[in-house]
């Protein structure tokens, strides 16, 4: 009978990382393994996304063509969730994303304290991400704000064209709260549409191997129509923004009666486009993919969780064991590639 191979069966770690791991997987200290992993995938999934839009900015006051645009911002924040997923989701599940964590509290039974931990966690990784894409980019952001100065434009400097306008969004010019809310509210619904779907283990043209690639292609195509008008999409990536730049320039940064659209809409967004899919769209009678069993087989095959014995296909009993071992120590359960850069991202 064949058996599960783990990591550890293929090469031996060095002794300082197997006692590192024993402790790191104690259940009192797992839990802030899994809110770094939340912080380190909305930083990666806003690190390259708010860096393009610097770009852009610079391109738009010093009337330089070529230095970015909203193709190369979307493509920037896909490739930071491809990658945040990628790299962080298989410790903490890949939430990345306050409404994604949300709803699996509502849909999933994910734990309410832990969920509050993952939120505030998230926040802080685009947080930490505008502040290092700031100081990565700083001469020319000071270029920039001295170049709005010397054209009398200083009025330009917290909307979408000025500098803080990276970090921060801010209202659009024509545009009204109520178009706002609604373009926020749409896009942000079929984000949310398309990350459960890509976690919907019945899902036979998402599978698991695709579902990271969907969710990253739905931000870019949300940030390739519609972000002139102006789009969020993710509160961790627009709340950590706003507070970098009100840490940088004060209160006026805010944002006003915008801030809490931008930061708010997208969470009933989501919860409503997963209301929509477990109605309309989820049937239990449904056969699970063979991809989604294997990769269901893989998230809870860990070998804490189940026998080293155990033959390389536990049946439905093994698994529903180390899923409830996985809710009971705090651990994460972990749905097929749902994130939320910005996740967010644009997951």
């Amino acid at each position: 009978m064949t058996r599960n191979v783990y990591l550890g069966d293929l090469h031996e770690r060095p002794g300082v990382f197997r006692l590192w791991e024993r402790q790191r997987n104690r259940r009192e200290v797992h839990w802030l393994i899994e809110c770094f992993a939340e912080t380190l995938g909305v930083f990666l999934y806003v690190f390259p996304g708010v860096g393009s839009t610097l770009g852009f900015i610079l391109g738009g006051i010093t009337n330089q063509a070529g230095v970015s645009s909203i193709f190369q911002i979307g493509f920037a924040y896909a490739l930071g969730i491809l990658f945040a997923l990628g790299i962080a989701a298989g410790t903490s599940g890949g939430h990345f994303h306050p409404g994604v964590t949300i709803v699996h509290v509502i849909f999933r039974g994910f734990p309410v304290s832990k969920a509050f931990r993952y939120i505030v966690a998230q926040i802080f990784g685009g947080y930490l991400a505008c502040m290092l894409v700031y100081y990565q980019w700083r001469p020319f952001v000071h270029e920039m704000v001295d170049g709005l100065a010397a054209a009398g434009e200083e009025a330009l400097m917290f909307t979408p064209n000025g500098p803080p306008g990276a970090f921060a969004l801010y209202l659009p010019p024509g545009m009204t709260l109520g178009s706002i809310f609604l373009n926020e509210f749409v896009c942000s619904f079929f984000v949310g549409l398309v990350i459960w779907a890509a976690g919907d283990p019945t899902n036979i043209v998402i599978t698991p191997a695709l579902g990271a690639p969907c969710v990253a292609l739905a931000y870019a195509a949300a940030i390739w129509s519609f972000a002139v008008p102006g789009i969020a999409l993710n509160s961790a990536r627009d709340v950590g923004g706003r507070l970098w730049a009100m840490s940088i320039w004060g209160l006026k940064a805010g944002g006003g009666k915008y801030a809490a659209i931008a930061a708010l809409t997208n969470i009933p967004a989501t919860i409503f486009a997963v209301a929509f899919y477990e109605i309309f769209l989820v049937d239990s009678d449904r056969l699970v993919t063979s991809q989604a069993s294997e990769f269901a087989r893989l998230v809870h095959g860990n070998r804490r969780l189940v026998s080293k014995d155990a033959p390389l296909a536990p049946d439905a009993s093994t698994i529903e064991r180390g899923r409830q071992s996985n809710h009971d120590s705090g651990k994460a359960s972990i749905d097929a590639f749902e994130v939320a850069p910005e996740t967010q991202q644009r997951r």
